[in-house]
Order: C-alpha cells, then sequence, then structure tokens
C-alpha cells in the first residue's frame, strides 16, 4: 500500500497509520485518486465502484488500508474457490 502511495503522489518519506492523506497531502488531487484506485484494483484483483469511496476513505493511510482490507475480504467471499 504505502509503495502504491509513494509510486502514484512521488512521496518522500515514512507514512503510518495516522498520516493525514487527503487535505494534507498537495499531490493527492482528483487524479492522483483515480490513479491509487487503479493501481489497486490491479494490484489486489478488485473493482471499486463510485459508490464505494468517499473523502473518509482517503483520510488516513489507515483508512485507506482498512477499505482496502474489506475490498479483500469481500472479494474472496465472492469468490467461488473461496468458498471450498
Amino acid at each position: 500500500m504505502r509503495n502504491i502511495l509513494r509510486d502514484v503522489l512521488n512521496v518522500d518519506g515514512m507514512l503510518g497509520r495516522s498520516s493525514a492523506l487527503l487535505g494534507a497531502v498537495p499531490e493527492l488531487d482528483s487524479i492522483a485518486v483515480t490513479n491509487i484506485i487503479a493501481a489497486l484494483e490491479d494490484r489486489f484483483g478488485f473493482v471499486v465502484e463510485e459508490d464505494e469511496i468517499n473523502g473518509a476513505t482517503f483520510a488516513t493511510l489507515g483508512s485507506l488500508v482498512d477499505f482496502v482490507a474489506r475490498k479483500k475480504l469481500d472479494a474472496a467471499g465472492a469468490a467461488p474457490e473461496a468458498k471450498l
């Protein structure tokens, strides 16, 4: 996750769970949000619908990590092989 943010935002330095993102990182604009979502979809194999995200999703690194964890669980539950 941190690598995706560093790659998309070109942010150096350490990012922790409580690191503020939206409103605190100037590079995090609407295009960057779209690129992060695309990178997460590619990396983790899930699809993010428009109505699933809002400002709270990108408030902190922790809120984004929690969102990805929920999406991964949802995707695993929806996969037929996950029910075996």
